[in-house]
């Protein structure tokens, strides 16, 4: 839940974005990526845990990340 929260926020700041709407989702998710592990490392969190946290949650950040940017990177100019 937490996630899809999240990401409806950043849907939201990235369309208006004066960068466009994928460059700003891009940079929204990547960053949202390293917030997530970097409150994984303070919280001493393990990575391949039973339960589902922050290192998860980054991982699909950086899976949305490298799906918005292949959109990026092949849609025409």
């Amino acid at each position: 839940m937490r996630f899809l929260v999240r990401l409806a926020i950043l849907l939201l700041f990235a369309a208006f974005s004066g960068a466009g709407f994928v460059k700003g989702m891009v940079a929204l998710l990547w960053m949202a990526a390293i917030l997530c592990a970097a409150t994984a490392v303070f919280r001493g969190e393990p990575p391949l845990d039973g339960d589902l946290n922050n290192w998860d949650e980054a991982a699909a950040y950086l899976a949305v990340c490298c799906l918005a940017n292949s959109f990026m990177l092949h849609a025409p100019a």
